[in-house]
């Protein structure tokens, strides 16, 4: 069995207190509750047929992935690659940053379904991320998944 792999986009800006990034809060009963350590860059899963395109295959999930869970376009130009990452289940993730700017508050989601409570048979959609928030790097350090960071530092160190 081939392990799980995800894609991503990490948006950048500049902001008063310099660079700053967009990072989302996964969606659903689960997570509501949770802040710090959850906090995610837009990502999805990719396709056996995504995965044979190499990494163009793999930049282009990262920008499809964005556009679902913020409802923006990635914006125009070059994307940075940030390399992969090994979360603590296994899915590998690879991710690229792109300079940009979104308003946190015109942003929404695409939906998934899933059983809540457990066991109860009641089916509910909830959006894969239900908000999204620019943050500098110290405390999107804080914010992010543990096994995230190294995306953030990188991003810092092809920023210079």
């Amino acid at each position: 069995m081939r392990a799980r792999l995800s894609a991503g986009l990490l948006l950048w800006r500049r902001g008063q207190n310099g660079l700053e990034v967009l990072l989302g809060h996964p969606g659903g009963p689960i997570f509501a509750a949770r802040d710090a350590g959850y906090w995610t860059i837009p990502k999805g899963e990719v396709e056996p047929e995504e995965r044979a395109l190499g990494e163009a295959g793999l930049a282009a999930v990262a920008r499809r992935e964005f556009a679902e869970e913020t409802g923006h376009p990635v914006p125009d130009g070059e994307l940075i690659p940030l390399g992969s990452i090994v979360q603590k289940g296994g899915k590998e993730v690879y991710g690229w940053a792109a300079e940009g700017d979104l308003d946190p508050d015109d942003a929404h989601s695409n939906l998934f379904t899933m059983q809540w409570p457990p066991r109860s048979g009641r089916m509910g959609s909830y959006p894969e991320l239900d908000r999204v928030a620019w943050f500098d790097l110290p405390e999107a350090r804080r914010r992010v998944k543990e096994t995230q960071v190294p995306l953030l530092d990188r991003l810092e160190a092809a920023l210079g």
